[in-house]
């Protein structure tokens, strides 16, 4: 369970050329390797910055690497090829054929001056890159094109297009070796949150089990006097406006959120489920909302319902943005309101969807227990996803939407807020039509891009992006 934003590394492959001046390739290295440090990244490769020897241009230097990045594979996110001038298609295609290496790529160019066409400073890398590309596609190598088809290396687009690259690369490496835990059953009416173990076991993704009384009871048992119980009901006390809530319910809270987080860390889960009601309001006597709560803030989403696809969802949001996710049901229309719906769930909502506001833990009005976090979404942009197992035809599939929580007027119980999403009779269309679940995952923030270059190109997920 590691969720640090760890400067993330790049191999990178510098491309050349015969019959072109390897000043351009050499000084083309130079720069890209300096932006990359500029930008926190970690930079493999075997181009020497002093000397400028490590080139890629013929069959000896696509084995020299091939077997560095063999050897650095377990510390690679990602590969940037760049192209000083035209390049050697081959040898750069063959670096990846001998590697076997499994990670996404982005391809770059460098822009021609018009001022500098000479023999001396003539790039071509415009037309490079078209060669380079087919040969990747000739070789099955997935890869990600720049924004500019040419960019210049101290551009903020390149800047940017790095950004987006290791957002994929983040993305896409950790799903494929995500852990899941869930605790407990889906309660009986949900079938809606059936999913298929076996098919996400095949595409890398592991599901941790325990009971949901191993989980009550381990609560039960912890002493309130030990320091780290009494840092996480500070952690709590910070999070949350408590108002009338009896002392008791915060206690158990503050058990149930230290519980989760040490059986997580034990088991390194990137995300959970609980079984949130009936039992739980039952035998533990409060909602579990306000642990969950805690535990997305701190970046552990955690889903409520047994809904495991829903907590892949949340990850997946968390991946892409580095910020806490929430789990929505589609709840309400918003009047007469056609791109417009309610957003609601009990709830475990984290204090950042909240904004400045911190949102109340009191009585759950549905289950008529305490520890429910109430109040409403801050307005802001919002990326919306679901991902599910295709149980009938195997594979996993997903859909994607971007809109916004607004600052129309609601009043309601719970967590809330209003939504708008252009064209959303479409995509409520095809939520329908598929059998998507009434659960989403959100994210503050604009993330599609990422996610559908991620899930499509990367990993072969089936993706609806709606894209009005």
């Amino acid at each position: 369970m590691d969720h640090n934003e760890s400067n993330l590394t790049l191999g990178v492959i510098v491309g050349n050329r015969e019959f072109f001046p390897d000043e351009q390739a050499v000084e083309g290295g130079r720069r890209i390797i300096r932006i990359l440090e500029e930008e926190g990244f970690e930079v493999v490769t075997p181009f020497n910055e002093e000397t400028g020897e490590g080139t890629a241009e013929d069959r000896e230097d696509s084995k020299k690497y091939s077997e560095l990045f063999k050897e650095k594979r377990d510390e690679i996110d990602a590969v940037l090829v760049t192209l000083p001038n035209f390049g050697d298609e081959k040898s750069l295609a063959e670096i990846f054929k001998l590697s076997e290496l499994d990670v996404p790529v982005m391809v770059h160019a460098f822009p021609d001056e018009t001022g500098k066409m000479d023999r001396a400073h003539r790039r071509d890398s415009f037309c490079g890159k078209l060669s380079v590309c087919n040969n990747l596609n000739q070789y099955g190598i997935p890869f990600t094109n720049t924004r500019e088809h040419v960019e210049d290396p101290d551009s903020g687009i390149f800047r940017e297009d790095l950004t987006f690259l290791g957002r994929i690369s983040r993305t896409v490496n950790r799903l494929k070796k995500a852990r899941l835990g869930v605790i407990g059953v889906r309660p009986n009416p949900f079938q809606t949150v059936r999913y298929s173990e076996k098919i996400l076991e095949e595409q890398g993704i592991s599901v941790e089990n325990i009971s949901l009384i191993e989980i009550i009871e381990r609560s039960r048992r912890i002493d309130e006097e030990e320091p780290i119980f009494q840092e996480q009901l500070d952690q709590l006390k910070n999070q949350f406006a408590l108002g009338n809530i009896p002392h008791e319910a915060v206690l158990k809270t503050a058990k149930l959120f230290g519980t989760v987080l040490e059986w997580a860390g034990t088991n390194d889960l990137d995300a959970i489920s609980l079984q949130c009601w009936p039992a739980m309001e039952k035998y533990y006597e409060i909602a579990p909302c306000g642990a969950m709560s805690m535990l997305t803030e701190k970046l552990l989403p955690s889903a409520c319902e047994s809904d495991v696809m829903g907590s892949l969802s949340m990850y997946a949001l968390q991946l892409a943005s580095g910020n806490p996710p929430a789990l929505i049901d589609i709840n309400n229309n918003y009047g007469d309101c056609s791109d417009k719906f309610v957003a609601f769930h009990c709830s475990n909502f984290p204090k950042s969807f909240f904004g400045e506001e911190k949102c109340e833990l009191g009585y759950h009005e549905m289950q008529e227990v305490y520890g429910a976090c109430s109040g409403r979404v801050a307005p802001g942009p919002a990326t919306f996803l679901r991902i599910s197992t295709n149980d009938r035809e195997g594979g996993v599939r997903t859909y994607v939407a971007e809109g916004e929580f607004t600052d129309d007027e609601l009043e309601t119980f719970g967590g809330y807020g209003v939504v708008k999403i252009e064209y959303l009779p479409s995509l409520l269309e095809h939520i329908v039509n598929e059998g998507f679940e009434h659960h989403t995952a959100v994210i503050r923030g604009h993330v599609a891009d990422i996610l559908e270059e991620a899930f499509d190109r990367y990993l072969g997920w089936e993706v609806y992006r709606h894209n009005p």
